[in-house]
């Protein structure tokens, strides 16, 4: 572990990675009708999106369609392909990272990432539009170099509230993400602009310049002031590591219970995922809610992810420790599924929203922390890869899931199923140990 001041300057550097990572993945959530629509006006019903609304159509056909069965399956199938690349590449990074330093492969990777806002910004056709998702969920994947980053400048004592910081920086994700995207819906560079809208400017170009800028801030600032946290000493151990696909990785680790923390890590993300997504839909069926009022629930639950990741788990685990604080959170977020999956007023969907945001906001810091901590040191970049590749892997499948089973079944069957899913990571955390610090 390194001095309070390097600590605190990488831990700064990494809270903005972890958020624009995070922005670029939840800014589509309010757009995905919108898009559908836009591209659709453009590209016609040819090409690849003209496959993947017959192929929508067709399921449709097969199975009776719901009301807005198009918009929610689009919505699914963009989601899923985002979190499939970060998926792949999570635990590519965090092994090369163990090879060649947190710092160097973050460079890398903001850099890939600001390009695939630039390249959103001109995506004036439906398949650059998908290129762009593609480039920045690959590179999202640093997700796990960050992770490991925090590892290496905490203590094992302060790994949950180092882990904590990551979770405020997810909450600020789901604030400013789904915010952004509603604007998005106000305003339109390419509107009364034909010469922008001929270089490929879109109704989504300014959500994408804005993620652009930070991305650039954030690419200055480790080139500037960004220390290697990565210890020499475990940098020599890991030369010889060979990088695997994350499967390979996971089936191949050692038996015991940083294998079991990440299994349950990934049945709980799945359910997440899967509410994260279909939530948009929920909220428009039962309570009217447009594009521009959907930064509400958003908003709402971020903020509340903010205050417990950012409060209540620094204070919560070094009293009832990581086991107890995640088990805890576990329930909260059953509650929580079934509370709006059955709800009928606003009061009863924000009070499931803020189950949920607590559940979530207890659970992600102290099962990344687990997960650490049961790790040798040498080995956190790898370790973390699969965790984080694990919960991309789920939010890669949760998507298309949920919006599968919400257009076949409705609401309620498809959050109570969440609920239930959410026995499974409970019943698997029991066993485990208690991390030596």
């Amino acid at each position: 572990m390194q001095n309070g001041r390097t600590s605190k300057s990488a831990l700064g550097i990494i809270f903005l990675t972890i958020f624009i990572d995070l922005l670029g993945f939840t800014i589509v959530f309010p757009l995905f009708p919108a898009i559908l629509e836009h591209y659709l006006k453009v590209d016609g019903s040819s090409g690849l999106l003209g496959g993947i609304v017959s192929l929508i159509d067709s399921l449709a056909h097969v199975a009776g369609s719901h009301s807005n069965y198009r918009a929610v399956l689009f919505g699914g199938i963009l989601g899923s392909l985002y979190g499939f690349l970060q998926f792949v590449m999570a635990p590519v990074w965090g092994a090369l990272s163990d090879k060649v330093g947190r710092r160097q492969v973050l460079i890398y990777t903001v850099a890939g990432t600001a390009l695939s806002y630039l390249l959103w910004f001109f995506s004036g056709s439906f398949i650059l539009f998908v290129i762009a998702r593609l480039i920045g969920g690959g590179f999202a994947g640093n997700l796990s170099v960050a992770t490991a980053a925090v590892a290496d400048v905490t203590s094992r004592e302060n790994r949950a509230k180092g882990m904590g910081i990551i979770g405020v920086a997810f909450g600020l994700g789901f604030l400013f993400g789904p915010a952004i995207g509603s604007v998005a819906a106000f305003k339109d560079l390419s509107a009364n602009n034909p010469t922008l809208a001929h270089l490929g400017v879109n109704p989504f170009s300014i959500p994408a310049l804005l993620s652009l800028s930070l991305s650039l801030i954030n690419l200055v600032w480790i080139i500037t002031k960004f220390p290697e946290t990565l210890d020499p000493a475990h940098k020599s151990a890991n030369e010889a590591i060979r990088i695997r696909h994350p499967l390979h990785e996971l089936m191949n680790s050692q038996v015991g219970p940083a294998r079991r923390t990440n299994w349950l890590y990934f049945i709980f993300t799945l359910a997440f995922s899967g509410m994260e997504f279909s939530l948009p839909f929920l909220a428009a069926e039962k309570f009217h809610y447009g594009p521009t009022d959907m930064w509400k629930i958003f908003t709402f639950l971020g903020i509340t992810l903010i205050i417990v990741q950012g409060g209540i788990v620094r204070r919560a685990v070094p009293k009832y420790g990581e086991k107890s604080v995640m088990l805890a959170g576990f329930i909260s977020d059953l509650l929580g599924f079934l509370c709006i999956g059955l709800s009928t007023t606003t009061l009863g969907l924000y009070t499931g929203l803020a189950l949920l945001g607590l559940g979530t906001g207890l659970a992600n810091p102290a099962v990344s922390a687990l997960v650490s901590l049961y790790s040798k040191p040498e080995e956190q970049g790898r370790m973390l890869g699969v965790f984080r590749s694990l919960g991309s892997l789920a939010r890669g499948v949760g998507p298309i899931s949920a919006c599968l089973v919400y257009w076949w079944v409705g609401a309620e069957y498809t959050y109570s199923i969440a609920a239930l899913i959410v026995i499974a990571p409970v019943v698997m955390a029991l066993p485990l140990p208690k991390p030596t610090k």
